[in-house]
């Protein structure tokens, strides 16, 4: 099992971030395009290559994302409408996710065999994850994924803030 560590920094202009792993060494980068649509994220590896791209599709009433890992469309990630619990449709690879009330934790699973776990930590300076990978196969659709549903929140807790 590998455990990573997604932190984002709550003033950062360049929407860069670092992946780390249990050691603290960086693992992978993620880089937002700033002000460009479609909105993208491109995941790179310790060596800066390009590992996969998740793409926010343009016009579409709840958040959708398209992942490619190795150049390949691998996932697309919806956000589905839901009044207490938000919840995700995933098509590709047989995955799903399941969480609590919150989305602070959950589990990722791939034929109803859990391959990872996430855990958003509460009370810290910026979003920080906490993602176990049990099946290193799907490491870089986990980071995918996180980052994905990370920006819905996101994007959910500005629409709230705008608001009010």
């Amino acid at each position: 099992m590998n455990r990573l560590y997604m932190k984002q920094k709550v003033f950062s202009l360049s929407e860069r971030f670092t992946i780390k792993d249990q050691n603290e060494t960086d693992k992978y980068f993620v880089e937002g395009s700033f002000f460009k649509i479609p909105k993208t994220f491109t995941i790179k590896d310790a060596n800066e290559t390009k590992v996969a791209l998740v793409t926010k599709k343009m016009f579409s009433f709840l958040p959708k994302f398209f992942v490619e890992v190795g150049g390949e469309e691998e996932l697309m990630i919806q956000k589905e409408f839901a009044f207490f619990k938000a919840r995700y449709r995933i098509e590709g690879k047989n995955i799903s996710v399941r969480g609590d009330w919150w989305d602070k934790h959950f589990d990722v699973l791939s034929r109803d065999q859990v391959i990872g776990h996430v855990n958003e930590k509460w009370f810290t300076w910026g979003d920080t994850y906490e993602i176990d990978v049990e099946d290193e196969s799907f490491e870089q659709i986990m980071i995918a994924l996180v980052v994905a549903i990370d920006f819905v929140k996101q994007e959910a807790s500005r629409s709230a803030n705008n608001q009010r």
